[in-house]
């Protein structure tokens, strides 16, 4: 199996980077080949700008999507961006591992998926009709290949539960889970997190570590989250509207999105 780990934390000897080393040994031990973009020590550029569209005349007003379309579709995007297109054609699963800043990912990180999902690539694809809305929301471009989340945090497993005070874990990463890695077609896994790292000791790292070992070794195995997807029929198209009556009683939010046993 292929394995792109897209890694973005600013320091490779923090425990989030010890976790990076804990997956490579296990992804390696197992056979797997791996590629790692370290975006911090590639000096990632987060920001999309002209500079990314070198096709793009001084004159011309800068449209995000329609110019990603246009260099994706020409070839012309930069070598940075076609760089890491490459890795997510070649990578059978991906894997983000990021510290949760501020309730998100850091910039850096954001940054990539900005300028690697050009349209065209990542979104933008397929027909629209009356019976579907393009290839997204598991299908697209990345249909097929696995990804999972590597998560650091400083607060309490308890304060990420569902009475937490930071709110369910898995709402906070509802956003990366569905809406960057669903939405183009991946497989979700649910995510490997870590909490209260900046008081982890020596021996509540081994437990961490064998935990990630574990999750490393079942990444083929570990059921993944059961979203619905958009062209199943669960939706009304185009309004992209989940149709009534398909949820258990009291469902809302987030959740809505999830199959379960009554849809």
């Amino acid at each position: 199996m292929n394995v792109l780990i897209v890694f973005a934390h600013p320091e490779r000897q923090s425990l989030n980077g010890a976790l990076l080393d804990v997956a490579l040994s296990e992804l390696h031990a197992q056979g797997h080949q791996v590629q790692v973009s370290d975006l911090y020590a590639m000096n990632w550029k987060a920001t999309v700008d002209r500079d990314d569209f070198p096709g793009l005349k001084p004159t011309d007003c800068l449209k995000v999507a329609a110019e990603s379309s246009r260099e994706f579709a020409a070839h012309t995007l930069t070598d940075d961006v076609k760089a890491e297109q490459e890795k997510l054609l070649w990578a059978d699963t991906v894997i983000l591992q990021f510290p949760l800043w501020w309730f998100a990912m850091p910039a850096i990180l954001k940054g990539w998926v900005d300028r690697v999902y050009a349209c065209g690539f990542a979104y933008g694809v397929g027909e629209h009709s009356d019976s579907r809305w393009g290839d997204r929301y598991g299908e697209g471009v990345m249909a097929g290949k696995r990804a999972m989340l590597i998560v650091t945090t400083g607060g309490w497993q308890e304060h990420y539960s569902a009475r937490g005070i930071n709110g369910p874990i898995d709402d906070l990463l509802f956003p990366i889970h569905h809406g960057i890695l669903f939405y183009p077609g991946f497989t979700v896994l649910p995510p490997f997190v870590a909490y209260r790292v900046d008081r982890t000791d020596e021996a509540k790292f081994a437990v961490m570590a064998d935990d990630l070992r574990e999750r490393i070794r079942t990444l083929n195995d570990t059921p993944p989250i059961a979203y619905r997807q958009q062209n199943e029929g669960d939706y009304q198209i185009p309004t992209m509207q989940l149709l009534p009556d398909l949820e258990e009683p009291g469902v809302k939010g987030f959740a809505l999105h999830l199959q379960n046993k009554k849809g």
